[in-house]
C-alpha cells in the first residue's frame, strides 16, 4: 500500500472504502480525498454506466499501481469500488511487471468483462485482465503483443458485425482489428497514422464510439494553451478512417494552476450523451477527478463545445444549500482545490487578484445574505461576490480580518444585493501578502 504524506494528506485504502457508498452528481464525481482520472464511461446489460479510470495518489507523478471503478444507475448517484486491479502489492492481477498503470478501458462479451490497461513499460506496455463483474475484481493479467507498437491508452470497440478493435497511442494513433479471444489483436492489421497531431491535434487518450452510421474518434486534444487541455474529435464512416477533423467538445483550462491535460470518453446513457473527463487539482499535473458534462449533436453530427460546470450533469446548485467550494469549475490565479484531512477538501493558497466559478446556481427561491467558512491568514483579505462573471459587479462582500494560522474555521457573513434565476456565481480574492485565507464552503440565505 502507497500512502501519499506530502502536505500532511494521506491517502489510504482505509479511507476509500469509507467513501465507497454513494456520492452525488455534482461535479466532480468523487468524493474529497479521492482522485479518479482518464474516466472512461460503459453502459453494460445491467443499464448502469461504469467509469474505468486511472488513480492518482500523489502530486509528484500520475497514477498509481491500482484502479477504482465507479457506478451509477441514475447518473446523480455514484458508487465507488476501489482496488479493483493491481499490478503491485497483496492483489497483484499482473506477474510480469510491477509499473504503474496508466489509462484504462473494459468491454463486455460472452459473459467476461475484459479490462484493457497499460503500464510503464516501454516494452510491455498493452495488457489485459478478466473478471465475471463489471466491477472486478479483474484478475489474470496478461500481455497483449503489439509488435513494435508499443504505446499507451488503450480503447476497444466492437461494432455491429461483431469484428472489435483495438486502439491505441501517443502522437499518432494505432488502430488493428481484434481477435475474437478479446486477448489478442491482428498484428498485421496494425494502422498508423489514424490520427496525427498535425492534422487532428491528436496527443493520446484515443476513444472509439459510434453515433447513426458514424464513428467518433475522442481524444487529448493538442490544439490550445500549448497542451493537451481539451477533449476533441474526429468522425469517420468507417471505423479504421480516413478521419476528418471534428472540433473541440470541452477544455479544462483554468481548472487548476498546474493543469496539464485531459482525458475522457463519449457516451449515451438513457437517451442522453455525455462527455466525461478530468480536472486537475493541488496545483500539479496530477491529483486528477473525473468530471461529467451534457452533450448535444448538431444535424450534421457535429458536437457543440460545451464548458466545464460545477453543476455536471444534474441541475444547477441550489443557493440554499450548503455548497463546497471544491466545486468551482473555473480557477483564475495561483488559488486551487487541496485536501486539509483525508475526506475534506478546500480552496487554498489565494492571493490577491485571484478568482472562483460556479456554474450554475439557482437563484430562483431568493436571496438576502452569504455565510461562508473560512480560515483567516496572517493578513487580512476580502473576497467580493459577483454575478455571471469575474469581472462584473460586487452584490457583496466579505471583509477577512488577519492575524489568523490558516487552521481555524470561523463563519463570516454579509448582506447581498437580491439575485434572481439561474446563473454563475464569482468570489473575486483580495489582500496582500499570499495564502490570504482558505474556504471551506459557502451558502446563501433568503
Amino acid at each position: 500500500m502507497h500512502t501519499l504524506t506530502k502536505g500532511k494528506f494521506f491517502l489510504t485504502g482505509i479511507i476509500m472504502i469509507l467513501w465507497s457508498e454513494s456520492i452525488f452528481s455534482q461535479n466532480p464525481i468523487v468524493p474529497p480525498g479521492v482522485y479518479i482520472a482518464d474516466p472512461t464511461a460503459r453502459v453494460w446489460k445491467d443499464g448502469k454506466i461504469y467509469v474505468y479510470g486511472s488513480r492518482d495518489e500523489s502530486p509528484a507523478y500520475y497514477c498509481s499501481w491500482r484502479y477504482d471503478i465507479l457506478a451509477s444507475e441514475d447518473m446523480k448517484k455514484w458508487k465507488l469500488y476501489p482496488d479493483r486491479f493491481s499490478s503491485k502489492g497483496e492483489n497483484d492481477a499482473v506477474p510480469y511487471s510491477d509499473d504503474l498503470l496508466y489509462a484504462p478501458d473494459c468491454w463486455y462479451k460472452g459473459g467476461k468483462y475484459y479490462l484493457y490497461y497499460c503500464l510503464a513499460n516501454n516494452t510491455l506496455t498493452e495488457g489485459v485482465a478478466v473478471s465475471d463483474s463489471p466491477t472486478g475484481p479483474f484478475i489474470e493479467g496478461t500481455n497483449i503483443e503489439v509488435g513494435k507498437y508499443h504505446e499507451i491508452d488503450p480503447s476497444v470497440f466492437v461494432d455491429d458485425d461483431r469484428q472489435g478493435y483495438y486502439v491505441w497511442g501517443q502522437f499518432n494513433l494505432k488502430m488493428a482489428k481484434l481477435k475474437p479471444n478479446m486477448k489478442e489483436i491482428d498484428v498485421s492489421s496494425v494502422k498508423e497514422n489514424v490520427l496525427t497531431e498535425k492534422e487532428h491535434f491528436f496527443h493520446e487518450g484515443a476513444f472509439l464510439t459510434k453515433r447513426k452510421g458514424m464513428y467518433y474518434l475522442v481524444y487529448a486534444h493538442m490544439g490550445r494553451a500549448g497542451r493537451p487541455t481539451c477533449i476533441g474529435y474526429s468522425t469517420s464512416t468507417s471505423p479504421m478512417g480516413p478521419y476528418k477533423y471534428g472540433g473541440v467538445i470541452i477544455d479544462n483550462d483554468h481548472c487548476d494552476p498546474g493543469n496539464w491535460n485531459n482525458h475522457g470518453s463519449l457516451v449515451e446513457y438513457k437517451g442522453k450523451w455525455y462527455v466525461f473527463y478530468h480536472r486537475s487539482t493541488h496545483g500539479c499535473k496530477s491529483m486528477r477527478k473525473a468530471c461529467i458534462e451534457p452533450v448535444y449533436f448538431n444535424e450534421d453530427g457535429s458536437i457543440n463545445e460545451v464548458e466545464m460546470t460545477s453543476q455536471g450533469a444534474g441541475e444547477p446548485l441550489n443557493s440554499l444549500d450548503e455548497i463546497e467550494a471544491e466545486r468551482t469549475c473555473l480557477l483564475y490565479g495561483n488559488v486551487r482545490i487541496q485536501a486539509f484531512s483525508p475526506t475534506e477538501e478546500e480552496l487554498g493558497k489565494i492571493w490577491n487578484g485571484d478568482c472562483a466559478g460556479y456554474k450554475y446556481l439557482d437563484f430562483r427561491k431568493g436571496i438576502t445574505r452569504i455565510k461562508m467558512r473560512i480560515a483567516p491568514g496572517a493578513n487580512p483579505g476580502k473576497i467580493d461576490i459577483a454575478i455571471d462573471n469575474s469581472w462584473g459587479p460586487s452584490i457583496g462582500t466579505i471583509d477577512v480580518p488577519g492575524g489568523g494560522n490558516l487552521k481555524n474555521w470561523q463563519t463570516f457573513t454579509c448582506s447581498v444585493l437580491p439575485v434572481d434565476g439561474i446563473r454563475a456565481l464569482w468570489f473575486r480574492f483580495s489582500g496582500e501578502g499570499d495564502d490570504l485565507f482558505r474556504i471551506d464552503s459557502f451558502q446563501f440565505e433568503k
